[in-house]
């Protein structure tokens, strides 16, 4: 590594930061009066507001451009299209033998008594 000690300061600043979130998260956890002020329940994270937030307003945001277009194409109407092709070849195929006789009357699944 070429910039060994400003790593190292960045890993140790980085740190400080980690453990001050911690002891200020604990001690609001740890809080016997919380309950008392009327201020109960679950803790307000602003990180986890930012992303239930964002979760809930991406369609709002959201612009098609043709990467979109493409993976919406390649996972909703290629496998659908595909899955139909292929029942449609397995009954081509099966319904050629049964004209052919090559599928005897009593051993077909699907008949009339």
């Amino acid at each position: 590594m070429a910039d060994g000690p400003e790593s190292v300061a960045a890993i140790k600043e980085r740190a400080a930061i980690k453990a001050a979130i911690k002891r200020e998260y604990q001690k609001q956890v740890l809080n016997p009066y919380r309950h008392g002020s009327g201020e109960g329940g679950a803790l307000f994270d602003p990180a986890l507001q930012r992303f239930m937030s964002m979760r809930a307003t991406q369609y709002d945001f959201f612009r098609p451009t043709p990467k979109t277009s493409l993976i919406g194409t390649f996972l909703i109407v290629v496998p659908i299209i595909g899955y139909g092709l292929l029942l449609k070849r397995d009954k081509d195929q099966f319904e050629k033998k049964i004209r052919t006789g090559q599928v005897a009357y009593a051993d077909r699944e699907f008949k009339f008594y």
